[in-house]
């Protein structure tokens, strides 16, 4: 979320300025155009991920004190509210039928938080891993060996499974959509969050051996993603099974990492402002589309750093105060 907010900008504004090894930080901070992976196709599987922890958090005290009907209903509410939002946020039904992106950001994470959390309360680990499977296994079955109707077997930009399932289903043909078809391997991307759940739950094993767990199964599961690329190419438009496994294995060693440093280690100071954003996530990420930050940090004294200042300043006022959108 940090970098969504206008970190970004900054980073790029030095890589314009600079050049050299900050240029090469301000192109990580671009999306590659089809096939590869750069730090910013991380920033969305990281969010997806993060959102599998929290359903294995939330919904165990909901199963625990008022069973499956109630987990059901908070489950179905909050996918509907965080979806509609995501409709709001991305223009309303204002547009054409055509142009309604029924599809983007906040509504991906309500279909990944409705079918995951659904998952999470009928099935047991060892059939939640079976799905997980299943899931990538079968994505890939479809998009590499399944021909397209009067295409063939194709995974360029022009032709795709995903793509021809979207020109199918609304929005349509709109590229910046995220599509309906890739939302299922997105799914295999919040199972990982809730298999990282299970593991910061288990108190039989050791926080620092957890930490070095997850540092060294990212690794391990980065690696097998690129090597599955090879035949399966990491693509985020597509959201392909070796994608998967390339971003969440960055994200399991991200939370080693993190997990060592600030809750093992206690050094928690200096992450402070990265909690002013990440206990309200849904709000930040609304202010900062709907308010033009930018347009404000230009009347004041241009840049990208004031814009990003400013987000943080209503970050921190928004927690000092208690301020949160919850669902």
């Amino acid at each position: 979320m940090f970098w969504i907010v206008g970190a970004d900008s900054v980073v790029q504004a030095l890589g314009r300025a600079q050049g050299g090894l900050a240029a090469f930080f301000a192109e990580q901070l671009e999306h590659v155009p089809f096939e590869g992976f750069r730090f910013y196709d991380l920033v969305f599987p990281l969010f997806v991920f993060i959102l599998g922890v929290s359903v294995v958090l939330s919904l165990d005290k909901i199963l625990l004190r008022e069973g499956r009907a109630a987990a059901l209903g908070r489950i179905l509410r909050r996918a509907a509210l965080l979806f509609l939002l995501g409709v709001f946020s991305d223009g309303g039904f204002a547009a054409p039928p055509d142009q309604n992106v029924l599809c983007g950001v906040l509504q991906r994470l309500a279909l990944c938080y409705l079918f995951t959390s659904l998952l999470y309360c009928w099935l047991k680990p060892r059939a939640l891993l079976g799905a997980f499977f299943a899931l990538l296994l079968g994505y890939w079955a479809l998009l590499c060996f399944v021909p397209i109707p009067g295409i063939g077997v194709s995974l360029t930009p022009e032709a795709n499974w995903p793509k021809f399932i979207d020109e199918l289903l609304p929005p349509y043909h709109l590229e910046d959509a995220e599509g309906w078809l890739s939302t299922l391997p997105a799914v295999a991307s919040c199972l990982l969050g809730v298999f990282a759940a299970l593991l910061l739950k288990d108190s039989a094993i050791a926080e620092e051996k957890k930490a070095c767990g997850f540092v060294a199964g990212g690794v391990l599961l980065a690696a097998l993603g690129c090597a599955w690329g090879l035949q399966f190419p990491v693509v985020k438009r597509l959201w392909t099974s070796s994608y998967v496994l390339v971003a969440g294995g960055w994200s399991f060693a991200l939370l080693g990492v993190f997990y060592y440093i600030i809750d093992i280690k206690k050094r928690q100071a200096w992450a402070q402002p990265f909690v002013w954003i990440g206990v309200n996530p849904l709000t930040i990420y609304l202010a900062w589309d709907l308010v033009d930050f930018r347009g404000l940090a230009e009347r004041l004294a241009g840049g990208p750093l004031i814009a990003l200042a400013l987000c943080l300043l209503s970050a921190w006022f928004l927690y000092r105060k208690q301020v949160f959108l919850r669902l």
